[in-house]
């Protein structure tokens, strides 16, 4: 399921991220791995702040949609 259907407060596994290269290097520099651990902080109508290797990111609903967990 994509990262925004995810609740707050719950650990999920990065199973997979799509969209083209540019994107997926973008967000793989960010932090989001496939393996990795993400979890939802806040969600505030489909924008999402993120907690990621000890770090706290926001993500658009966009970018939150490529990522599968």
């Amino acid at each position: 399921m994509p990262l925004t259907m995810a609740r707050v407060g719950e650990a999920n596994t990065i199973k997979r991220i799509g969209g083209k290269a540019e994107t997926r290097q973008f967000l793989e520099n960010l932090g989001f791995v496939t393996g990795g651990v993400v979890t939802v902080v806040s969600e505030i109508s489909g924008n999402m702040i993120l907690n990621v290797k000890n770090s706290r990111i926001a993500l658009g609903k966009d970018m939150a949609n490529k990522i599968m967990v």
